[in-house]
């Protein structure tokens, strides 16, 4: 079994599979995401590819052949686009004996090293544990993956190596430590009774908190990064009437997140539920707005609030350069709004349409 090299970022490989050259098209965008989910993890993508073949070995995913031939490349990680079964991890592991992550394993990676406040932490490892659970194999007890690093920190790192019932055991204490949590929350939320409150929601990296400092003058961290913000973060905000109204900022979505990750999170993603009005924040720079537009009202669907009060929101309009593109967008979606937050273009337009909304509420 390798160890990994001390107090050096950890290089990874990204790997993924197609039925055929068209698909293998489609995948290579998928992958430039999970490079990114790499990078803000803290590893050191090293190459893409991408393996021809009409479906997965039951056993290795990608077949024998294939994993005895990355034994020998000079990475840490295999990181997979798709989610593999805990057998096949575990023969990959021992072919290439090299770590295995897919998709999933890093995304709960990036969660974990965001957590910081305790709600988060609790969230975290609830997510954590639920989904190591539902990996474990018939013997039960190992949950060690292959040293440390990626795929193996977190507030629950010390906790995960233990056997199914002190799982279970854990994971039912982080469930009353979260209904705590939750019933604090809900004490904050009556106390804002009567006070119009907007949740901003949509794909992780969209701009939401670059919205929110710009409306509420405030200097909540932003980075070029997925996942930067995991706790509902609120501040107060003033329409152009000078009233009050609270902004509050949420979890980024994303492609193929864990349906752990959405239940343990039920508490901060009720912020979204008891807004009066949600902003559905779009990055509209990016090649794939259409997909991560229809991630974002999956979750939507998740919640129950596709059919609440909501505003379609297009950001970073400055980045976009073909103002053909741009005349096309707002033809498909005439209700909508496009702004960029970084650069404050069409925030008053925005502002006027919250406006509408919260007059609508007083009375």
């Amino acid at each position: 079994m390798y160890t990994l090299r001390d107090n050096k970022k950890e290089k990874a490989l990204i790997i993924s599979l197609a039925k055929n050259n068209k698909e293998k098209k489609a995948k290579f965008e998928e992958l430039k995401e999970l490079e990114s989910l790499a990078k803000t993890a803290g590893a050191i993508p090293i190459e893409k590819i991408i393996q021809i073949k009409e479906k997965p070995d039951t056993a290795t995913y990608i077949g024998k052949g294939k994993a005895s031939y990355l034994k020998d490349i000079d990475v840490d990680i295999l990181l997979f686009n798709e989610s593999l079964s805990p057998a096949q991890i575990s023969n990959l592991e021992e072919i290439t004996e090299k770590k295995v992550l897919d998709r999933q394993d890093i995304i709960l990676d990036i969660f974990a090293q965001h957590a910081s406040t305790k709600s988060a932490k609790i969230e975290v490892e609830l997510a954590q544990l639920s989904f190591r659970l539902s990996r474990l194999t018939g013997h039960g007890v190992e949950l060690s993956r292959l040293g440390g690093g990626i795929g193996t920190r977190g507030p629950g790192e010390k906790k995960l190596e233990v056997d199914r019932r002190k799982i279970r055991k854990r994971i039912n204490h982080l469930e009353k430590e979260l209904k705590k949590v939750e019933k604090t929350r809900n004490i904050q939320r009556k106390n804002r009774e009567g006070t119009f409150s907007v949740a901003l929601l949509g794909y992780t990296n969209a701009g939401k908190t670059t919205l929110l400092n710009a409306f509420t003058n405030s200097n909540a961290a932003v980075d070029d990064k997925l996942f930067v913000t995991l706790d509902p973060l609120t501040r107060l905000a003033k329409t152009n009437d000078g009233n009050n109204f609270l902004l509050i900022d949420t979890v980024g979505f994303i492609r193929g997140i864990p349906t752990e990750i959405m239940s343990s999170f039920k508490s901060t993603l009720e912020e979204a539920q008891t807004s009066n009005l949600r902003i559905i924040l779009v990055d509209m720079s990016s090649e794939k707005i259409e997909e991560e537009l229809e991630e974002t009202r999956k979750v939507m669907d998740f919640l129950e609030i596709s059919d609440f009060d909501n505003i379609l929101v297009f950001n970073k309009m400055d980045q976009v350069i073909d103002p053909v593109f741009l005349n096309h967008m707002q033809k498909k979606y005439p209700e909508a709004v496009f702004i960029s937050a970084k650069k404050n273009k069409g925030l008053e337009e925005l502002m006027e349409r919250i406006d509408a909304y919260k007059k609508r509420f007083r009375n």
